[in-house]
């Protein structure tokens, strides 16, 4: 019966996340000589799990740093076999990719250690040493200037990536080889799905709809429970309800490969002053995955209206660019972007302009700038000498 038990017991640890993680029989190739992890928080650990679950990277092979002792501990305790190390300058010593998992506030000191260890020898940063950052709104110059390191790759994941199921927007340098983007993208696709850029300005907006999305829906998600509950459902009940409406309703739109609304553009023609023609009304045409599950006069029509009459839509998307606006204050850009916002020229800032600014050199952008005040009374950086 012992002998039993103790045979349970070891059963259920090898489908733990550590027992899969460590075991020595299965031989691991890794992808990187050695990577440093700076900050074990939740976004370090669901890269760390995938990383040595997928035996992508030995344990030996990872060295964590984090100001919290008590923050690594937990990591050793979750990852056994990583190593740790008290400073920066010792977990990025022979590193050649540093992820950088810190606060957003914090990344101008982990800049000034690596900066200090590049440049008084406290540790060999090496030549080909590559910055992977998860920061939200931290641009890519930023840890060029600041770190004084070329290759830089710069990613947004989400929150499901800690059970494998995120999305990651990411982009890199031109310094960034082929090889060594292959690299980085096993990483990123070891924790959900991952979608490249050229441009670094859409890690911004996919903050505002991936990054934080999850929110968004887990915001959704409160309401209709609480909504249920206050209807007479227990709330066990109305979660699991919630929740499979939420989960059938994704993978349904995934599956059928349905673009959630379609529009089509009817022109009523007419004649102005100048005899110019213009278009005069504009209808969308019914959503086909919604229009699906609504009958005329029914329901699910009476629900949509309530939405619609409290300007369901209106609020997400006024949500997002807000969300994308405060992503462009935390790397120190002006925030005036999107509806309701004055297009005003940047001097100086567009090659080929005037010296007034007042001519964007043949280049646009389809969003408007203008350098004032910040999102939500926080001043923008816009203008600053440092930029």
């Amino acid at each position: 019966m012992i002998v039993s038990a103790t045979a349970c017991r070891l059963a259920k640890r090898l489908h733990t996340i550590r027992a899969h993680a460590f075991s020595s029989t299965v031989s691991t190739s890794n992808i990187f000589e050695k990577i440093a992890f700076l900050g074990t928080g939740k976004m370090s650990q669901a890269m760390l799990s995938p990383l040595i679950t997928q035996n992508l990277q030995s344990p030996s092979s990872i060295t964590a740093f984090d100001v919290s002792d008590v923050a690594l501990s937990k990591a050793e305790e979750h990852f056994p076999g990583i190593r740790t190390a008290t400073s920066i300058p010792d977990a990025i010593n022979d590193s050649n990719l540093i992820v950088y998992a810190v606060k957003p506030q914090n990344v101008a000191k982990v800049h000034a250690e690596i900066r200090r260890a590049k440049l008084e020898g406290a540790a060999n940063v090496r030549d080909d040493a590559i910055i992977l950052s998860v920061v939200a709104g931290t641009p890519i110059q930023s840890y060029i200037d600041g770190a004084m390191v070329s290759k830089v790759a710069r990613s947004m994941p989400n929150t499901p990536a800690q059970i494998g199921c995120g999305v990651t927007v990411w982009s890199c340098t031109e310094t960034v080889d082929s090889i060594e983007r292959k690299k980085i993208k096993r990483i990123l696709d070891s924790f959900g799905k991952t979608v490249f850029v050229d441009d670094e300005s859409f890690i911004d907006m996919s903050t505002s709809i991936s990054g934080s999305g999850p929110a968004y829906i887990f915001l959704l998600m409160e309401a209709m429970i609480d909504a249920g509950v206050h209807m007479g459902f227990n709330r066990d009940t109305a979660t699991t309800l919630v929740h499979h409406t939420l989960l059938g309703s994704t993978k349904f739109a995934m599956e059928t490969g349905e673009h959630p609304g379609k529009t089509i553009i009817v022109v009523i023609a007419y004649k102005n002053f100048d005899m110019i023609f213009k278009p005069y009304i504009v209808l969308r045409q019914s959503a086909v995955l919604r229009n699906s599950v609504t009958s005329p006069a029914g329901t699910t029509a009476s629900a949509i209206y309530e939405l619609e009459n409290g300007k369901f839509r209106t609020v997400i998307k006024d949500a997002i660019w807000a969300c994308y606006r405060r992503s462009l204050e935390m790397g120190g850009k002006s925030s005036q972007v999107g509806p309701n916002r004055f297009s005003m020229p940047m001097q100086g800032s567009v090659e080929g302009g005037s010296d007034d600014g007042s001519s964007m050199g043949g280049k646009s952008n389809h969003h408007p700038v203008e350098p004032p005040m910040g999102e939500m009374g926080v001043p923008s950086s816009f203008g600053s000498k440092n930029n």
